[in-house]
């Protein structure tokens, strides 16, 4: 639990060092809705979030955790996180987060893949504004195996230097499996 949680924290001070009020964010996979949570009160009344998964368990958890804190600038959206550019347009995101794997708490028999991954993560990447950010926190292991998270670490791998700066990290002394954080830039 605490690589779960180490991850998480990595991810949030790295999304709160650029998301300002009044900025468009994405939660791509919203889950219980805590990235979604943290979206609303980094954009603030101005801002908006949209908020996408493809379990209704996680719709309504992350719905009943927004109306339980107050936060009424959030779209939360049943629909796969391969479909966030439908809603977005080009160059507006400030943030895009994603958590690859399962439903905390959820069917671990449900999870994310690397197809619908990989055309999310395009679409993440399209949709953010300069100085933008991409935050990943990849589980991997149980059912869903390694190859999502091949494939996802494949392909931020290849991001040209130019246009996106990506950091890698990991727990180099934990057991298990444990997540994965990756962080873009766009210049």
């Amino acid at each position: 639990m605490a690589s779960d949680l180490g991850t998480l924290e990595l991810a949030h001070k790295f999304v709160k060092a650029h998301v300002r009020a009044g900025d468009v964010c994405i939660d791509a996979t919203c889950g219980r809705g805590r990235d979604t949570a943290l979206l609303c009160e980094l954009a603030g009344p101005s801002g908006k979030v949209l908020a996408f998964d493809i379990q209704p368990a996680a719709i309504d958890a992350t719905k009943a955790l927004l109306a339980a804190r107050g936060y009424e600038n959030a779209e939360v959206i049943l629909t796969s996180h391969a479909q966030m550019g439908e809603y977005a347009e080009a160059g507006s995101v400030a943030a895009v987060m994603f958590n690859f794997g399962w439903l905390p708490g959820g069917d671990h028999n449900i999870f994310t893949l690397p197809e619908s991954s990989l055309a999310a993560l395009e679409q993440a990447l399209r949709l953010l504004k300069p100085g933008g950010v991409v935050s990943m926190c990849i589980y991997y292991g149980r059912n869903n195996g390694y190859a999502e998270r091949d494939a996802l670490l494949a392909a931020v791998a290849r991001l040209d230097p130019e246009r996106f700066t990506v950091l890698r990290t990991e727990f180099v002394n934990r057991t298990g499996e444990p997540p994965i954080a990756v962080f873009i830039i766009k210049e």
